[in-house]
């Protein structure tokens, strides 16, 4: 299993990006796609999911507004969006797949290596 994280980078504050995850070889199906964030010295946290279906998404609240989450065509692919980015968003984004889109880190099975974020003010 794999998945990849992409179009991370170091911007300025009040930018905006889009990161990219691609799954291959999730061994069932239908499966949701999470988002998370660890930055320096702190606890990886959970950031917003997406089912299968791509209708249903999720984020935590206090990244309402600011952070989209989607799934692509084909179903392998998971968005984040970012905008406004602040300095306080800067960490390494991951991704990761498993059953249900739910929050905890422990509902996923497998991980992506992380995309860095870097977001000066």
């Amino acid at each position: 299993v794999l998945l990849v994280e992409s179009g991370g980078g170091t911007v300025q504050a009040g930018a905006s990006l889009r990161l990219s995850c691609t799954a291959s070889g999730v061994p069932y199906s239908p499966y949701a796609m999470g988002w998370f964030r660890q930055a320096p010295g702190k606890e990886r946290r959970w950031v917003g999911s997406v089912a299968w279906n791509g209708a249903d998404t999720y984020l935590t609240d206090s990244m309402k507004g600011r952070f989209i989450v989607s799934r692509g065509n084909p179903k392998n692919t998971a968005f984040l969006q970012i905008n406004s980015l602040e300095p306080e968003d800067s960490a390494t984004y991951y991704c990761a797949a498993g059953r249900l889109a739910v929050a905890g880190a422990g509902g996923y099975d497998y991980w992506g290596q992380g995309t860095q974020v870097s977001v000066s003010s």
